[in-house]
């Protein structure tokens, strides 16, 4: 079978990378993947299913995406040199993870397409150009200021009042780059802790849930989403996730509207996730935009008809999108490295749990707040599913001497 559509073979024969920017990639093609962590893992898996090759590049061995593609390139991202050579060596490039330089994008669609493009890579991997580009769009943000310095945050903080959040512009995640202000005198710790040159303040948000929507927008412009999932962090991380989210319907559909919104103003082909804080007024506000897969979408794996990873393969091959359909209420908790302090977990305890799937990413080592897995329940209903995952995470501990997780 054809790495692309036969007409699209040759047209990049006689024209170049260019001619096949609308073209299908068909199974068989090579994907090329920048980053190698799980998210690419799991990518790496719903490609090779559909009978794809992948290969990968980042500056890492053995890793988790690694471990399951068909080619690891270990090379640096600003090694432009290397990136352009990956992507002759593959048919489309697609990203793992946002923080991919943008000029590591750039070089590898001077050969191929890459989905979803660097312009959206430039938006989102900084939160003061996504805050920016939502509020022109008139989509709902926090107040906010951008700062770069400690006194320009004392400015900002007197206009916005405290409580307040302090986040690094670049390279933040899993509540990492993040100081919470309560008073004015804590900003010099503050910017001293966070060691960034620019920041976002943002008002604090009175929230009562917080929530996410993945969705999926094809080359055709068509978009599907897997509905609003209610979300519960734990140390800025995410902990767990509830498939649907326990809100008013109005609620939910007011947020995946919106997501569709953000999919069509960035112009994105590949999987994005808008990450949500429901105010206890019932009003939805955007925390963050992450143009990829995401954590609050790996129940899908187990509960959707098409995961978020093959939804990700279809748009960047030009496909048409699967059906995202829930087919049971899902529940999914994160397991971090914290878990291994005893040892190696009772995966026989955690496995006695017939309704509970096991998610391995193959890290070697597990270290406190590294995300080494997840479990996902199915039920018939959302408060059963978080009941029989938490039961389930609370057996890995050994020593038996574990407490369980309480109900969000």
């Amino acid at each position: 079978m054809g790495r692309l559509a036969p007409d699209a073979e040759r047209a990049r024969a006689r024209f170049g990378a260019a001619a096949v920017k609308h073209a299908s990639i068909l199974p068989g093609a090579r994907i090329g993947v920048l980053g190698s962590g799980q998210l690419g893992r799991m990518f790496a898996i719903a490609a090779r299913r559909m009978g794809y090759r992948v290969h990968v590049l980042s500056p890492d061995t053995d890793t988790p995406t690694g471990q399951v593609a068909d080619v690891e390139i270990v090379a640096d991202y600003h090694d432009l040199d290397r990136v352009r050579a990956f992507a002759r060596g593959v048919d489309v490039v697609t990203f793992e993870f946002e923080n991919v330089p943008c000029e590591a994008a750039e070089a590898a669609a001077e050969f191929v397409p890459v989905r979803p493009g660097g312009g959206v890579l430039h938006v989102t991997q900084h939160r003061g150009r996504e805050k920016g580009f939502l509020a022109a769009h008139g989509f709902p943000v926090a107040p906010h200021a951008i700062v770069d310095s400690a006194e320009a945050t004392r400015h900002a903080l007197a206009e916005l009042g405290v409580p307040a959040v302090l986040k690094s512009a670049d390279f933040g995640y899993d509540g990492r780059g993040q100081r919470v202000l309560r008073a004015a005198d804590e900003v010099e710790a503050a910017w001293r802790a966070i060691g960034a040159d620019a920041c976002v303040l943002e008002a604090f948000v009175d929230f009562a849930l917080e929530g996410s929507v993945v969705a999926a927008r094809g080359l055709d412009g068509a978009v599907a989403d897997f509905g609003f999932v209610e979300n519960r962090h734990v140390g800025g991380i995410l902990d767990v996730s509830i498939a649907p989210a326990r809100v008013d319907p109005r609620v939910a559909a007011r947020a995946r509207e919106i997501t569709h919104a953000v999919l069509e103003a960035l112009g994105v082909v590949g999987v994005l996730c808008v990450e949500f804080f429901l105010t206890r007024a019932g009003s939805l506000w955007i925390n963050e935009v992450a143009p990829r897969p995401h954590n609050s979408g790996h129940w899908s794996i187990d509960a959707a008809l098409t995961c978020q990873f093959e939804q990700q393969l279809r748009a960047v091959c030009g496909l048409p999108l699967g059906d995202p359909s829930r087919l049971r209420a899902a529940a999914m908790a994160n397991l971090l490295g914290d878990r291994w302090s005893d040892g190696e977990p009772d995966w026989k305890a955690v496995a006695a749990a017939p309704n509970v799937k096991v998610h391995l990413y193959g890290k070697a080592q597990a270290k406190p707040g590294r995300k080494m897995g997840h479990l996902t329940a199915l039920a018939a209903a959302p408060e059963a599913a978080l009941a029989d995952v938490l039961a389930a995470r609370s057996r890995m501990a050994r020593s038996g001497g574990a407490t369980p997780d309480a109900l969000p």
